[in-house]
């Protein structure tokens, strides 16, 4: 028998361990890798509620915040956070850091439609307020007929 026999199928074996080896490192460095990510379903909608919850999730993270403070993850990387929104455009950005300091950002963009004031019709007051003391004081007022005019009213400072 020679000895070098075998050869084809001994490398064929180191070929498989060492693909085998490159694909599991591959594996578990993709977090390295690819850094951080963020999904968010909606990026962009309009409201008609003024508080939304925004809802996704984030996959190889140490840290998530929703405009700067720090929202809670679960296990599973899913995240559900209220948002208190203002009347018209909001934007909402999500930071995501990993252990290795690689960053990414999302950013969620909310319209809020308001529901319009209904328009109240202008109340009117009275130019003239007569007191008992008021009324004494301004014989001469016209008692009847047409509403005073502004040469009517009379100021009195006692």
């Amino acid at each position: 028998m020679l000895p070098y026999r075998d050869t084809a199928l001994i490398r064929t074996a180191l070929i498989v361990f060492f693909i085998a080896v490159v694909g599991y490192a591959y594996y578990e460095a993709r977090a390295i890798l690819w850094g951080p990510a963020i999904t968010v379903p909606e990026k962009l909608s309009i409201v008609h509620e003024q508080v939304i919850m925004v809802r996704g999730t984030a996959r190889h993270i140490a840290s998530l915040s929703m405009n700067g403070n720090e929202i809670p993850v679960t296990e599973a990387g899913e995240f559900a956070h209220q948002y208190l929104l203002a009347p018209g455009y909001n934007r909402i950005v999500l930071d995501a850091e990993d252990k290795y300091g690689a960053t990414t950002q999302q950013v969620v963009e909310v319209v809020y439609d308001a529901p319009k004031a209904p328009i109240l019709p202008a109340t009117t007051t009275s130019a003239t307020s007569s007191t008992p003391a008021e009324s004494s004081a301004a014989p001469d007022a016209p008692e009847s007929g047409p509403a005073a005019t502004s040469s009517d009213i009379r100021v009195s400072s006692q």
